[in-house]
C-alpha cells in the first residue's frame, strides 16, 4: 500500500470522501455467523448456523430476556444489577453474553461507556485533526487483520478504514505505545461489535487501566508486560502440571515460544473466534488472569499429548490444539477451576524483585484526561 493508500484510508471520517466512495463488489461468498468466509463445506461446526430446534430457541430468547432486564434501556440498570447480584453477573458472563448484546454489555464491564460520555468530541479530534508516526505502519497491517472477514477484506473498504481510524487515534492518543502490530487483531474484534469511537474507548479502558490494571505495557518498547506475563505463565504451569514443566524444560521450551501471543492478542489471533468471544467476556470482566486460566486449563487437557512429543512436533502442538481442546463449553468450565489470583500477585512481585519496577503509569499529557477514569 503506497502514498494513495494513506489518503484514502486517513479520510475515513470525512463526508465527502465517504459519499465519493464506490465500493467494489465483492463475489457472493459464504459466511459464518461470525461473518468469516467458510473455505469448505465442513468448516468449522461451531461457526456455523445450526439448524436449532424450537426448545434451543425458546431458550435463547429467555436468556436474552433475562439480560436485557439485567442491563436496563441502554445500560441505564447495568451498575445497580451488579451491585445487588455480581454473582448472578459472574454466573451470566461466564456462561456466554448473547452475541446481539456483546457489544453494550462489553463497553460496560470494561469501563469504556463511562470514559466515552466524560470525553466527547476526542476521539474526531485524533482521528481528523492529528498526525501519527505510526501511519504507514499501521497502513501496512491493515490488509493482515482477519484476513478472512468480510469486513475487513475489501481493500480501502470500510472495515479497513475504520481500523485505520482507530488504530491511527490511539496512536496519537498515547505517543508512548504508538502502534505495535498485535493491537490490529484487539482493534478489531472490537469492531465487529462496535462503532469506531466506542472501539477506541475499550482499547483505552484497557491499556490505560479503567477497571483493571493497565496493560499498555503489553505493547510498549520491549513488551515489559509481556515478559511478566511469560514469566508469571511458566511458574504456574510448572506448579500446575509438573510433568508438562520437566518435559518442556528437557525439550528446552518456554512459553515465549507459543505463548506470547495469547496475552498480545488475548487469544483473538489465532484461536477459533467463537472460543475466542467467551474469552473475551469473561476477560473484560475479571481481567487477564482468564488468558492464565485457559492456557495452562490448554496444556492439561493436551498433557498427554504433550509430554511424547520432541521438540519440533511440540512446537507445532502448541501452536495448533486440536479441534476438541477448542471446545469452550470443555474448555472454559476447566479453565473456572484453575485457582491463579493469590499465586500471579506473588509472582508478580517475584518478577519486580528480580527485574525492578515496570513503569505502568499514564505519562504527559493522556493523565489528565484519564482522571476521569476514577
Amino acid at each position: 500500500m503506497g502514498g494513495a493508500a494513506a489518503i484514502n484510508l486517513g479520510s475515513g471520517m470525512e463526508k465527502k470522501k465517504i459519499d465519493d466512495y464506490e465500493p467494489i463488489p465483492i463475489p457472493h461468498v459464504r459466511v459464518d455467523r461470525f461473518g468469516f468466509v467458510i473455505q469448505e463445506l465442513n468448516d468449522s461446526p461451531d461457526g456455523l448456523t445450526k439448524n436449532r430446534s424450537a426448545c434451543q430457541y425458546a431458550r435463547e430468547e429467555r436468556r436474552i430476556r433475562k439480560w436485557r432486564k439485567m442491563i436496563g434501556i441502554g445500560g441505564s440498570d447495568w451498575k445497580h444489577y451488579v451491585r445487588r447480584k455480581p454473582h448472578v453477573v459472574k454466573r451470566r458472563i461466564r456462561k456466554g453474553i448473547p452475541d446481539c448484546l456483546r457489544g453494550l454489555v462489553w463497553q460496560l464491564i470494561s469501563g469504556s461507556r463511562d470514559l466515552l460520555l466524560m470525553n466527547p468530541g476526542v476521539y474526531e479530534q485524533l482521528v481528523i485533526y492529528e498526525t501519527s508516526a505510526s501511519e504507514l505502519d499501521i497502513i501496512r497491517d491493515i490488509s493482515r487483520t482477519f484476513p478472512s472477514h468480510i469486513f475487513f477484506q475489501q481493500r480501502h473498504g470500510p472495515g479497513q478504514r475504520s481500523l485505520y481510524n482507530v488504530l491511527k487515534a490511539y496512536s496519537v492518543f498515547d505517543r508512548d505505545v504508538g502502534y505495535v502490530q498485535g493491537m490490529g487483531f484487539v482493534a478489531g474484534l472490537l469492531l465487529l461489535y462496535m462503532s469506531e469511537e466506542d472501539a477506541f474507548w475499550l482499547l483505552v479502558a484497557l491499556l490505560k487501566g479503567a477497571v483493571h490494571a493497565p496493560m499498555e505495557g503489553l505493547y510498549l518498547v520491549g513488551l515489559p508486560l509481556v515478559q511478566q506475563y511469560l514469566f508469571q505463565f511458566e511458574s504456574l504451569a510448572r506448579e500446575n502440571l509438573p510433568k508438562v514443566g520437566e518435559h518442556f524444560t528437557q525439550e528446552m521450551i518456554n512459553p515465549s515460544m507459543y505463548a506470547s501471543q495469547w496475552f498480545i492478542t488475548v487469544f483473538s489471533y489465532s484461536f477459533p473466534f467463537h472460543l475466542a468471544l467467551r474469552i473475551w467476556d469473561v476477560f473484560l470482566y475479571q481481567g487477564v488472569k482468564i488468558v492464565f486460566k485457559v492456557g495452562l486449563a490448554l496444556l492439561k487437557y493436551c498433557q498427554d499429548d504433550l509430554i511424547k512429543l520432541p521438540f519440533e512436533k511440540l512446537i507445532h502442538a502448541l501452536r495448533n490444539f486440536p479441534e476438541d481442546a477448542m471446545n469452550p463449553d470443555t474448555l472454559l468450565p476447566m479453565a473456572y477451576s484453575i485457582k491463579v489470583s493469590k499465586r500471579l500477585e506473588e509472582l508478580k512481585l517475584e518478577y519486580e524483585k528480580k527485574n525492578g519496577k515496570p513503569a505502568e503509569e499514564p505519562k504527559g499529557k493522556q493523565k489528565h484526561l484519564l482522571l476521569k477514569m476514577h
